[in-house]
């Protein structure tokens, strides 16, 4: 793609000359011979340049006057400034202003080259970022998350209002497969913070040492390994937005060092002397209870308050089945585009089987069995035998929807997690046995002081 440069300057011959240089370069170039005809080129026809040659001083004004008023306007381009008549107040104040660089006539060619190209990679990278958060805007609006119950409705009412006001943390509760991390994308992206980066990490992903690392950054030779100088997530999301999912991973004393990081807006590197300011927007995702974790020693109180400015829960699918109407059309929808189908007939039969479901795994397993579907398709109709819910058969028959009272059938497709999978078979053994906690510890081949531990863990109901 041939990126534009715009060269703002009134010596004809110079200008002619840079024209005819950049444009064997492979710039598509425009040339202005005033203030006045650059503005109307960016302001008026919308030209887009990547890079903006100019001249300090026009016949019309002071080039750095005109970038100061038409800063907001024309941000996607780089500024370069060429002066006959250099000063150290005018080359402070245009790199005060953002330009990339001031230079005095005459300047070597090669010279010349060497900064223009510099400051186009620079102004590509920054144009990519810009239309990165473009996008991410337009998807991750709060109508992104789908559906009619009220929670979705309450939810959405939620995002939008916690878009428009600057909070310094937040944390997104809920169910693996609830859509936390879709949650704190539409915060960013519709929020103040929006054309600043949003880093994401998993803390449940990393050893303790690797987290911290990438947490903090490092310096060369900071333990083994460290060969060169890293730039931790915190000083990579400054300006924007830190993203922690499973925050109730993290290790206490980390815990601790995140919490000074973000009461001092500062972080040091591992191995470094001079700590470095950093503004970040911190949300914290779990799907564990942090406020239990708190009372148990497991996660730290005071980081926990500081996280806690807002929180937003969200609801499990199993409590909003009517978004099902909403979410299934959607998922269809994408899945076709995706491999090139045309499903678009959902039988009653099908609907009734996902209505009967019990979903542990949320909207992640809802998204798991309908790219299953879809792909296995081999009309317009949505094949029902390729559903394959746990405690349901593949025919439509009504016996299906009845689980058998003697097992328990839980995904293998990654939608549950290993202590989702035993929170839930402890749940399921409980409610078939009224809540009797000998009954069901008996049932599950367990001692009952096993049994209790466990419920506990859960915050699980019994009847003794």
């Amino acid at each position: 793609m041939m990126e534009t440069l715009l060269i703002i300057e009134d010596e004809k011959l110079l200008g002619s000359e840079l024209c005819r240089h950049y444009r064997q370069s492979g710039w598509e170039v425009v040339l202005a011979t005033s203030l006045a005809e650059a503005g109307k080129l960016l302001l008026k026809e919308a030209l887009e340049p990547l890079l903006i040659l100019s001249d300090m001083n026009l016949p019309d004004g002071n080039a750095l006057d005109f970038m100061e008023k038409t800063q907001k306007s024309i941000s996607h381009a780089e500024w370069l400034f060429l002066t006959g008549y250099g000063s150290v107040p005018d080359s402070v104040r245009a790199l005060r202003l953002g330009a990339y660089d001031f230079l005095e006539k005459p300047c070597d060619p090669d010279r010349l080259d060497l900064v223009v190209n510099s400051a186009a990679r620079g102004a590509a990278i920054q144009r990519r970022v810009i239309d990165q958060a473009r996008q991410g805007h337009r998807r991750y609006s709060p109508d992104a998350y789908v559906g009619s119950s009220r929670q979705a409705r309450n939810i959405r009412a939620l995002l939008t209002r916690l878009t428009q006001v600057p909070f310094s943390a937040l944390i997104i509760g809920g169910e693996t497969g609830t859509g936390k991390g879709l949650a704190a994308r539409i915060l960013h992206y519709g929020g103040v913070r929006a054309q600043q980066p949003m880093i994401e990490v998993n803390c449940a992903a990393l050893p303790r040492e690797l987290l911290e690392s990438e947490l903090f950054g490092h310096e060369p030779g900071a333990f083994t390994g460290a060969s060169g100088r890293h730039r931790g997530l915190l000083e990579q999301a400054d300006g924007g937005t830190l993203f922690m999912d499973e925050i109730g991973e993290m290790p206490l004393d980390l815990q601790a060092k995140l919490l000074k990081a973000i009461e001092d807006h500062k972080v040091r590197r591992l191995g470094g002397e001079k700590e470095i300011t950093v503004d970040v927007q911190i949300i914290a995702a779990s799907n564990q209870d942090l406020e239990k974790m708190v009372r148990e020693g497991g996660f730290r109180g005071d980081l926990y308050h500081r996280l806690n400015v807002f929180r937003v829960m969200l609801p499990p699918l199993r409590e909003a089945r009517e978004d099902l109407d909403e979410l299934v059309p959607l998922f269809v929808a994408e899945y076709n585009a995706k491999a090139g189908r045309h499903v678009k007939d959902i039988p009653e039969p099908v609907w009734e089987k996902l209505r009967a479901h019990h979903w542990p795994g949320n909207v992640r397993e809802l998204r798991n069995v309908i790219e299953r579907c879809v792909l296995f398709a081999d009309g317009p109709v949505f094949p029902a035998q390729w559903l394959q819910l746990p405690g349901q058969e593949s025919t439509a028959s009504d016996s299906s929807m009845v689980e058998p009272k003697d097992r328990i059938c839980l995904p293998l497709d990654g939608s549950m997690a290993l202590e989702e999978m035993d929170r839930f078979i402890i749940k399921t053994a409980l409610e078939r046995a009224d809540n009797n906690l000998t009954a069901a510890a008996r049932a599950l081949g367990t001692t009952r002081e096993t049994l209790r531990y466990r419920v506990r863990k859960y915050n699980l109901k019994t009847a003794n």
